[in-house]
């Protein structure tokens, strides 16, 4: 049969785990190609779908993605949020109502404007680029009194922006999937309060139990949402020099509240505008930062948590003697499953070391090998991932083992990729020195005039002869300028971070 017919009847992972014995790309050296083999051949996206920006994330991303959501609508909850669900289509008469936020969002909207082929719309619908213009009208109904604040709800679920530059799967697209949390207080003391809790979620979440390391910044003036106060944002560094942005969250003071009538009477009896933030974590780009700032030249690296499947157990049998030992991994992987773990069995017919590349490539933290021996001693061969070394443990002990190898795996994810990142921050004196410090796939720290509206000449400065954005000034933490601004000389007022986007 010719080798053409012979590849036709091979299943999809059949033809996969072949492909992964001839993988090796540098992650470091060429990160693009790096990061689009990874998604062919770990099966995470797919970019045939037809149209520019919109791509089918597949069954492995999407079960690590569903963790992320589980665990961060538990930590929305846990600070009092509730969910939601609203429409993906807004009329535009919702959108226009507060001018500068839809002069910011206009140019990403898709619209729709008919059904079928011959029924106009009334008015145009937009296609949720965000959620302000969506759920304020209802929260003017829905919120009377200073008993109905704090009002907190959040909704997860799919926007869709016309994004102009070059698109990547995860990291930048015309649909990403997130959560939105839009709050309502009786003070701009009390949001200022919510913006602080949404970075230390970010935080809690993002940095610590997904070990993506990260900068928590409070952005320029000039780079805020649209029609916010201010915003703030969390970024991380990937491999290829560029910053990803991570969580924002924005002050709307009242603004909103004005445009789309939303008031509250207070305990005096008095009918008062309330302030308002948003908070928007997108899934799926923070599921492309982990890729990219875990994975190694052999494919993903996944936390624990966050792994489909956390332990895979490779049966090796004696020749003849296959029984015995696929006996002993189902009763494991049983086991295994009724003490919580997400355990899998590969009992295809690969060869052991094609079934090592295959869900090494997938970033399954740890590997039970079971031959012979193992069956004979009650033990398991237990190989780690992401230290690639193996030890033996007593099938009475493995539960343990697994809770203690597991949380040792996130820990050292962490600590690696927070080590990188520290290493990249570099202070640069002058625009040739920043230039050097983006070149070499790093961030430059610097000292600058002023976050207002009139550095933004000195930022886009920067921008033209460097490449390099302006982030803002770490939240929570006084840097003090060591120079005057690099750009126009004047006294720094402030110590911000220079990295090139995505």
């Amino acid at each position: 049969m010719p080798d053409s017919e012979k590849n036709s009847e091979k299943n999809e992972e059949e033809q996969a785990a072949e492909e992964l014995v001839t993988f090796h790309f540098s992650k470091n050296d060429d990160f693009s190609t790096w990061f689009t083999e990874i998604n062919k051949r770990a099966q995470l996206a797919d970019l045939r779908y037809g149209i520019k920006g919109f791509v089918v994330y597949r069954e492995w991303a999407v079960m690590s993605m569903n963790l992320m959501y589980r665990i961060y609508e538990k930590e929305l909850e846990s600070h009092g949020h509730m969910p939601v669900i609203f429409p993906a289509l807004i009329p535009a008469s919702n959108l226009s109502q507060e001018a500068e936020h839809v002069e910011g969002f206009t140019p990403q909207v898709f619209w729709v404007t008919k059904a079928g082929t011959d029924v106009a719309f009334e008015e145009p619908y937009a296609l949720r680029p965000t959620s302000e213009s969506a759920m304020y009208p209802m929260y003017q109904l829905w919120i009377r009194s200073w008993r109905d604040l704090p009002y907190k709800r959040y909704q997860s679920c799919q926007v869709w922006r016309y994004e102009g530059k070059m698109t990547r799967p995860f990291l930048r697209g015309r649909e990403f999937y997130w959560l939105e949390a839009h709050d309502v207080f009786a003070t701009k003391q009390e949001a200022e309060a919510q913006v602080l809790e949404d970075m230390q979620m970010t935080e809690n979440v993002v940095i610590k139990r997904f070990g993506i390391p990260a900068i928590t910044f409070k952005r320029p003036q000039w780079d805020k949402f649209a029609g916010a106060e201010y915003t703030c944002a969390a970024d991380t560094l990937l491999p290829d020099g560029r910053l990803l942005q991570l969580p924002s969250t924005h002050l709307l003071g009242d603004r909103f509240a004005h445009a789309f009538g939303i008031t509250f009477i207070d305990e005096q009896e008095h009918e008062r505008y309330p302030f308002q933030t948003c908070y928007g974590p997108a899934i799926s780009r923070i599921y492309g930062g982990l890729i990219a700032v875990h994975g190694d030249d052999d494919g993903l690296l996944l936390p624990f948590e966050l792994a489909p499947v956390q332990v895979v157990i490779i049966p090796i049998p004696k020749k003849g003697d296959k029984g015995q030992v696929e006996a002993f991994c189902h009763d494991l992987e049983a086991k295994l499953q009724s003490d919580g773990f997400r355990a899998r069995i590969d009992n295809t017919d690969r060869r052991p070391g094609d079934k090592y590349y295959y869900w090494e490539m997938r970033g399954v933290p740890l590997r039970l090998e079971i031959g012979n021996r193992e069956v004979e001693q009650k033990s398991a061969t237990v190989f780690r991932r992401d230290l690639r070394t193996r030890e033996v443990v007593p099938t009475a002990k493995l539960g343990n083992s697994i809770h203690r190898l597991g949380d040792a795996i996130t820990k050292e994810l962490q600590r690696r990729a927070q080590a990188v990142f520290d290493d990249a921050i570099r202070d640069a004196n002058s625009l040739t020195e920043v230039q050097q410090v983006l070149d070499s796939k790093h961030i430059a720290r610097i000292c600058f005039c002023t976050m207002e509206l009139a550095g933004e000449a000195c930022a886009n400065k920067i921008k033209d002869e460097t490449g390099g954005e302006v982030r803002g000034t770490r939240l929570g933490i006084q840097e003090k300028p060591w120079k005057p601004c690099l750009v126009c000389g004047k006294p720094a007022g402030t110590v911000t971070y220079v990295g090139r986007a995505y």
